[in-house]
């Protein structure tokens, strides 16, 4: 099972069908404020949706379509992080995450996706990481400047959030320029 080392209280870890319940009450802790920027939060309202994504998480990873990693902060889940897709051809991964609203402004993210490139360069050998955040959305573009990458352009209208199109900002780094 694959597990990451952040530093001695954080750690990314695949996902495992018991950690549903876990999943699920982080979810739903942070569902109101979660809704302001995924998409997806009608659609994991029980905790049987939680382990159906946490399967289907599993089944992309072995499959090398993506990878999603539970953070945990000691012995508790805190957020998600990980590839929402990869495109092998190019080896470019595009690069997903959200935190529990009560530990964010601490860090947390900002060393959990250090982690998660040094694995994405090193280990699976991608040449490109993308990230792409809403616009608006202050504290998810600010992990992104802090770590180097490069704002390469804006798309208009690029999500439908519930009621409303959200344009998104889109980030890049190079493996060259996370080497140097």
């Amino acid at each position: 099972m694959l597990c990451l080392t952040v530093d001695q209280a954080l750690r990314l870890q695949l996902m495992e069908s018991h950690q549903a319940p876990s999943l699920n009450a982080l979810i739903e802790k942070n569902r109101t404020y979660l809704r302001l920027w995924l998409p997806w939060l009608d659609d994991n309202t029980r905790e049987s949706d939680s382990r159906n994504f946490i399967k289907c998480s599993r089944e992309r990873y072995a499959n090398r379509e993506g990878l999603d990693m539970g953070i945990w902060q000691q012995e508790a889940l805190v957020g998600v992080v990980g590839f929402n897709q990869f495109s092998w051809g190019p080896r470019c991964g595009e690069m997903g995450y959200w935190l529990d609203e009560q530990q964010q402004g601490a860090g947390i993210m900002t060393r959990c996706c250090r982690a998660l490139l040094e694995h994405a360069f090193t280990d699976l050998d991608l040449n490109r990481v993308e990230i792409r955040c809403a616009v608006d959305n202050a504290p998810s573009r600010a992990i992104p400047e802090r770590l180097s990458f490069q704002l390469e352009g804006q798309l208009r209208q690029a999500e439908w959030i519930y009621d409303h199109f959200v344009d998104h900002a889109v980030y890049g780094l190079l493996a060259e320029e996370y080497k140097s």
